[in-house]
């Protein structure tokens, strides 16, 4: 896909006409944006454990944008939509469906021939649909949601731990998870794997 990816200590920055889109005026700091998005992602996770979803759902373009949109609908107007700018990690803007479309496509073919473990076929759903960075923001949070999703409805085998810290903090949790991704864009997901389930 030629994808060229920066991992850092923060989110994807938004551009001017991003940062319109914020729901609440009254957020002047990243600490606050981070608790509301939080409480909203709250939100979306009791919404999913108390839905059912088959891996057909799961492997949508519609059900993407649809839990991207109740991540973040009492946070972002932009919640739900496919960015409309470049970013300096994923592809571009106007490859996000085709792309999304090679995933779901590739992951059902994972999955009826069982290419791989029902671990790292969700591993690889959530690594492939941060590196394509669907939305303006929230795309590392979101792949981690649907990777939870898809792990326990579609496989019905628990959720996944992430580490057990909060990844947005500058813990050495982050620092194992950045390595780990880096290896996974090197081809090598076992510790990706192993991270997710420790």
């Amino acid at each position: 896909m030629g994808l060229e990816l920066e991992y850092t200590e923060t989110q994807t920055s938004l551009d001017d006409e991003e940062k319109e889109g914020l729901l609440i005026r009254t957020i002047t700091t990243r600490y606050e944006l981070d608790e509301f998005e939080q409480q909203n992602i709250e939100k979306a996770i009791e919404w999913s454990m108390l839905k059912k979803f088959t891996v057909e759902e799961i492997l949508s373009e519609a059900f993407v944008k649809r839990l991207h949109k109740k991540m973040f609908d009492q946070t972002w107007r932009w919640a739900g939509e496919f960015r409309k700018t470049n970013k300096n990690i994923g592809v571009d803007k106007f490859r996000i469906g085709i792309e999304l479309r090679h995933l779901f496509d590739d992951c059902q073919f994972w999955i009826k021939n069982k290419v791989f473990s029902e671990d790292e076929i969700a591993i690889r759903f959530k690594h492939r649909m941060v590196n394509i960075h669907p939305f303006p923001n929230g795309n590392g949070r979101h792949s981690r949601l649907i990777a939870d999703i898809l792990i326990e409805k579609g496989f019905e085998k628990p959720i996944f731990s992430w580490g057990g810290n909060i990844l947005s903090s500058k813990s050495k949790s982050r620092s194992n998870y950045l390595k780990a991704l880096f290896a996974a864009d090197l081809g090598d997901f076992t510790a990706l794997i192993q991270f997710a389930r420790n």
